[in-house]
């Protein structure tokens, strides 16, 4: 019931969210634009679309087998990230105010979902460039969990609130409800990189190469994933290790991505060029 009850609240909040940014960051002009052109732009991000839903699909299928094969590889990097960092994190929780307990829970459950489904749907919605950013979003996606998984497979790692008494499980102390929700998407050995971390950074990465087209969903963009990159440390989490890996593999994600849809995209590009006498786009063009 609690894992229920947790998974609804956080839908809701997020569709919420995602609804009053639309229309804030988009407008009420553009969203019903975008209804009525919605079969052609979900054919166009459709390959993207497909590959991401079937990564994510093969990782939760596989996610027993990886587990498995992760505990008899056995390589435990607990103890290099803390002779890495020693007590960051617990310094961190001694300096935050108890008071903001509440606001960064929200924002590692409901911030973080928030961005990963906010931002692709604010492109989906918006005209000319914002499917090129949800083309190198869904990429983004897609190569984050896809190193994640790998790094989750080959290394063990425990959270500062698992390995350190100095540092408490903040959020799963004092609503030890969540607990059911994160548990049954993820190990607590899946913590380095931190992938709210890169996911979080790869959408700001995409938000500010977009800054131009969409400028009230950057400072908006920014602002939550600044809460959550946090709240994995302050909550006892993540490591700063991990978070520093997190950031690093969010932005190059972001620019892996951008070259990987220049290059799909290209000879699409080129025959249109062709047939309308117009020059092709440049990949970062808005």
């Amino acid at each position: 019931m609690a894992l229920l009850e947790v998974t609804a609240a956080t839908g809701l909040s997020v569709v919420a969210g995602t609804a009053v940014t639309a229309l804030l960051c988009i407008g009420p002009r553009q969203v019903s634009r975008a209804m009525t052109e919605a079969d052609d732009r979900v054919r166009e991000i459709a390959p993207y679309l497909g590959a991401a839903l079937a990564l994510l699909a093969v990782k939760q299928l596989t996610q027993g087998y990886r587990l498995r094969f992760s505990r008899a590889l056995d390589w435990n990097i607990t103890d290099e990230l803390y002779a890495l960092e020693g007590g960051f994190v617990a310094v961190l929780q001694d300096l935050t105010p108890d008071a903001t307990l509440e606001f960064f829970t929200v924002s590692y459950m409901v911030g973080f979902a928030f961005l990963l489904v906010a931002a692709p749907v604010t492109y989906f919605l918006s005209p000319g460039p914002g499917q090129r950013r949800l083309k190198e979003l869904l990429v983004a996606y897609l190569l984050n969990y896809a190193v994640g998984t790998v790094c989750y497979t080959l290394f063990i790692s425990y959270g500062p609130r698992n390995h350190l008494e100095s540092v408490s499980g903040l959020m799963y102390r004092v609503y030890p409800q969540t607990q059911d929700l994160t548990a049954a998407v993820a190990s607590n050995t899946n913590v380095f990189p931190s992938l709210h971390t890169s996911l979080s950074v790869a959408v700001v990465a995409v938000a500010w190469r977009s800054r131009r087209t969409h400028p009230r969903w950057t400072p908006v963009a920014a602002a939550v994933a600044a809460a959550v990159v946090f709240s994995t440390m302050y909550l006892g989490i993540h490591w700063l290790s991990d978070v520093v890996a997190g950031a690093a593999l969010g932005i190059v994600s972001v620019s892996a991505a951008a070259r990987i849809v220049n290059q799909a995209e290209s000879p699409t590009l080129a025959a249109h060029g062709d047939e309308r006498g117009e020059p092709t786009a440049r990949a970062g063009d808005d």
